[in-house]
């Protein structure tokens, strides 16, 4: 009886106790996400070509604004900021007593303060064509100026309303970045031990007898001026291929991936214990004509042709395994200006054969290639040598020879800039297979305009249209967001009519981590490093507190 009573009073003990308590985060917890590839520069003006990089940039330094879970810029280092009446001034006042990465027993720790001497310095490293940053373009005609310590201006020459999506970048320390002379910017040792501001510092890295590395360390930063995160500790481990990440996952030997092909997504073993995550990211994939290396692409007819053959919903099905959405214009639908009334080229390959009948594309000599006074539809498809696009150039290629076109395949090396540099820069192609990615707000003047035809543009169709040329820069110097929108939809329209290119899919970016991680909000991002851009709120261990 007695024990029965002590049972019983135990039983509405923790019935109690459990009815009026809640459970909340606590601290604690080690994450272990493995990622394919190695790092190269963890450093924020140059990580933007390497996903990796990217990824541990993106927690380890500062920036002034950055995006929240809902796609929104937020203040990160920012207290406040205002903007000119005249749309050209910007003001930020940044936070005091934001330090630098103190660890004891390196020489250089300080403990220096963070300021805008740190963020001029920066600013004028990517403006700096000797360090060959991607940032560059965005801060052409920027100039910066020191207020005082914590408060900094950005003085532009033409209004530009995508400015503030520029203010994202991490901030380097000026006190040590400084005494690196440019020659040996690339092979400084802060590359890999990155000394930054963010929510988390570097511990220590491993490497294996090749000198590669096999795992960089990361542990929270005591002195963030943030909300301190919950997880402890954070370790990245770095796989040659996908097969050997995906077995780690199994195996348990590690929490995460960064990145999970859709075509080995049935490789993951109990994937109902997985967080599996499908990112919207505002990336698109497209083929690009470059007019003026084929006569037979110059005719707005084959162009259309070109377009109504392709069964985009095959391509997403066969090459994506489903992940991904179909793309028929240059601003994805979750993007300010998206316009729904575009004109769509559906599936429709009778059409397509019609339409170069009517034109005069006939194959008069029966060799399965039509021609036209001589000349035949047939060209070069430049891609990227990349096992999933290289699958996609086939499908295509198979689609276009049902309707009388030729297309030879070229797969192209993207290491060591081979793409950019033999390609792309100098526009030899007759078409090429690349993707695009823009920003929530988007701005597609960079791909688009005529004055980026040039080497140093992306307007990789060479495209030249007096009236889109006119509606991008208003646009872009238009404040009110909804008046640059009803912009975008005109621009739409008229680069749909024109057919410069082919628009195929947007593919979701799958993120794994087990459901040992708690906290994540993941639905709006632009790049996939965005996905730690709320890290603070991910947390592993739990306690019970009186509510």
């Amino acid at each position: 009886m007695i024990f029965l009573i002590l049972i019983n009073s135990s039983y509405l003990a923790l019935s109690y106790y459990y009815t009026n308590t809640e459970s909340i985060p606590t601290f604690g917890g080690e994450y272990i996400e493995g990622m394919v590839g190695q790092p190269r520069f963890i450093n924020p003006i140059l990580s933007q070509t390497n996903d990796i990089d990217s990824d541990l940039s993106s927690i380890i330094y500062s920036s002034l604004l950055k995006l929240d879970s809902e796609g929104k810029l937020v203040n990160d280092l920012a207290e406040s900021y205002e903007i000119g009446d005249d749309n050209l001034s910007y003001t930020f006042h940044i936070k005091k007593g934001v330090k630098w990465h103190a660890k004891k027993e390196l020489a250089w720790e300080d403990r220096k303060d963070l300021t805008v001497d740190d963020i001029i310095y920066t600013i004028q490293t990517i403006q700096n064509p000797e360090f060959n940053s991607s940032l560059r373009a965005n801060w052409t005609g920027v100039r910066a100026e020191k207020i005082d310590d914590y408060t900094i201006q950005f003085i532009l020459k033409n209004s530009y309303s995508p400015f503030l999506n520029n203010l994202t970048f991490g901030i380097l320390p000026k006190h040590l970045w400084s005494l690196i002379g440019t020659s040996n910017f690339l092979r400084a040792e802060y590359n890999f031990r990155p000394v930054g501001s963010g929510p988390y510092k570097f511990k220590q890295l491993t490497k294996d007898k090749e000198g590669k590395i096999n795992s960089f360390e990361l542990i929270v930063n005591e002195n963030y001026y943030g909300q301190k995160p919950y997880i402890e500790k954070i370790m990245y481990k770095f796989f040659p291929e996908e097969k050997e990440l995906i077995s780690a996952f199994n195996r348990k030997e590690i929490n995460g991936m960064n990145y999970l092909s859709p075509a080995n997504k049935e490789k993951i073993i109990n994937i109902t214990k997985a967080n599996i995550y499908r990112l919207k990211i505002p990336r698109y994939f497209a083929i690009f004509f470059n007019q003026t290396k084929n006569k037979a692409l110059s005719d707005e007819n084959v162009r259309i042709a070109l377009n109504y053959a392709i069964d985009k919903n095959k391509l997403i099905e066969d090459i994506l395994f489903g992940e991904g959405t179909p793309s028929d214009g240059p601003i994805p639908a979750q993007l300010l200006g998206h316009n729904p009334d575009t004109k769509i080229y559906n599936f429709d390959q009778e059409q397509a054969k019609n339409i170069l009948e009517d034109a005069g594309w006939i194959d008069s000599d029966a060799d399965g290639i039509r021609e036209k006074e001589e000349v035949k539809i047939e060209f070069t498809l430049i891609i990227p040598k990349q096992k999933e696009l290289e699958e996609l150039g086939i499908l295509i290629q198979q689609m276009w020879k049902e309707i009388g076109v030729k297309v030879e395949i070229k797969e192209v090396p993207t290491e060591e800039n081979q793409l950019s540099d033999n390609y792309i820069k100098p526009r030899e192609y007759e078409a090429i297979l690349v993707a695009q990615i823009l920003n929530y707000d988007p701005d597609p003047f960079a791909f688009w305009h005529s004055s980026q035809k040039r080497e140093t543009g992306l307007n990789l169709s060479l495209y030249d249209n007096p009236e889109v040329d006119k509606i991008l820069e208003e646009a872009r110097q238009e404040i009110n967001a909804e008046a640059r929108a009803e912009k975008y939809k005109k621009f739409q329209e008229l680069l749909i009519e024109d057919n410069p290119a082919i628009f195929l899919y947007s593919p979701n970016y799958l993120y794994v981590h087990d459901k040992s991680i708690s906290g994540a909000n993941l639905d709006n991002i632009v790049i996939p490093s965005d996905r730690f851009n709320e890290i603070e709120n991910w947390y592993m261990k739990t306690k019970r507190v009186w509510k």
